[in-house]
């Protein structure tokens, strides 16, 4: 029989001994410090478990092969899920954080400097394992500029890895169902039909959307991580999203974009928060606070070249069928 202790195996006595407010430090009663701190701390708890699920999701695709139907695409589906509920769990904490009022937040808010939420290690590590390059990242130049040099050093290593964005371009131009092989007789490929089909239902106003496809579909744009191949798949992933083996396809780049939308999420509500305790002040770090804050939720969207990608959808009566050679090779059972 094992002899696991409650309290030991959770190591309580390491957690919960783990808040030593500044305030205690300097003789100043501010009551709301240690929510503070504990608010925080559970933060980077969640961090962990979701770097935990988007490690294991990134390990499935790197090897090169993800087996639909041995359930590796599920198991990813359903990590990614996991994360986009912790995501809404960390939107959700910040309604306990704004019982503390501005002027609780004063109390110990100076003693607090230089330390701030953009020294979070995990978050960083998060959005680089996700797919934000530094050239991509809002405020680039202050970025690291406030990390020690080892955390400094291991963001910067993190540029060398593959992204989950990365992998998963790869992933989607691996994908056979646009050769030839099973599009016999035609005269000609797929695509082009489905460009004809898509231009005829473009109204006035999106004729811009004709040469857009060209460009996302065909000619290629060196601004974005999609390549054309990979895009050609995933729209394809998303108008046959009904036949059996894209099912779960499917969901797995919802499951993307969910995310995204929970990134977003939580930044838009950290920005009224601050907004809210400190109005136009600087952050404790020296950020312009919410200005920062807001070009942050404005352009760190990862994956939303999938989500442009609904704007070249159109009915399912106006799709071409598939071949019944195709048919049979994206259904179960072969």
């Amino acid at each position: 029989m094992s002899n696991v202790y409650y309290p030991d195996y959770l190591q309580l006595d390491k957690i919960l001994g783990a808040q030593a407010p500044e305030s205690d430090k300097h003789g100043v009663k501010a009551h709301d410090e240690m929510l503070f701190i504990v608010i925080h701390q559970a933060y980077e708890l969640w961090f962990k478990q979701v770097l935990h699920e988007v490690g294991s999701v990134i390990e499935l695709f790197a090897d090169e092969h993800v087996d639909d139907n041995g359930g590796e695409l599920n198991i990813a589906v359903h990590r990614l899920e996991r994360v986009k509920t912790i995501l809404g769990v960390l939107v959700h904490q910040m309604d306990i954080m704004e019982t503390m009022t501005p002027l609780d937040f004063l109390d110990f808010r100076d003693l607090l400097r230089p330390a701030s939420g953009f020294q979070s290690m995990q978050f960083k590590v998060l959005e680089a394992r996700l797919g934000l390059r530094m050239e991509k990242r809002f405020g680039k130049q202050y970025y690291t500029s406030q990390l020690k040099p080892e955390h400094k050093a291991e963001i910067e290593a993190l540029e060398a890895l593959p992204t989950l964005l990365e992998l998963v371009n790869r992933w989607l131009e691996r994908m056979p169902f646009l050769d030839a092989q099973y599009w016999p007789g035609q005269e000609k490929p797929f695509f082009v039909h489905l460009e004809e089909r898509y231009t005829a239902s473009l109204v006035q106003g999106e004729e811009g959307n004709a040469a857009l496809w060209r460009k996302l579909f065909v000619d290629g744009d060196p601004e974005r991580q999609l390549s054309p191949a990979a895009a050609r798949s995933a729209l394809f992933i998303m108008l046959y999203r009904d036949e059996p083996i894209f099912q779960q396809a499917f969901r797995f780049l919802q499951s993307l974009l969910d995310i995204d939308e929970g990134l977003a999420a939580w930044r838009n509500r950290h920005i009224n928060m601050v907004h809210r305790m400190i109005g136009l002040r600087v952050g404790t770090g020296g950020s312009t606070g919410k200005a920062y804050l807001k070009g942050a939720m404005d352009s760190h969207y990862i994956f939303s070249e999938i989500a442009d990608l609904s704007s070249f959808l159109f009915e399912r009566r106006k799709l071409p069928a598939l071949p019944q050679a195709l048919k049979r090779a994206v259904g179960f059972g072969g």
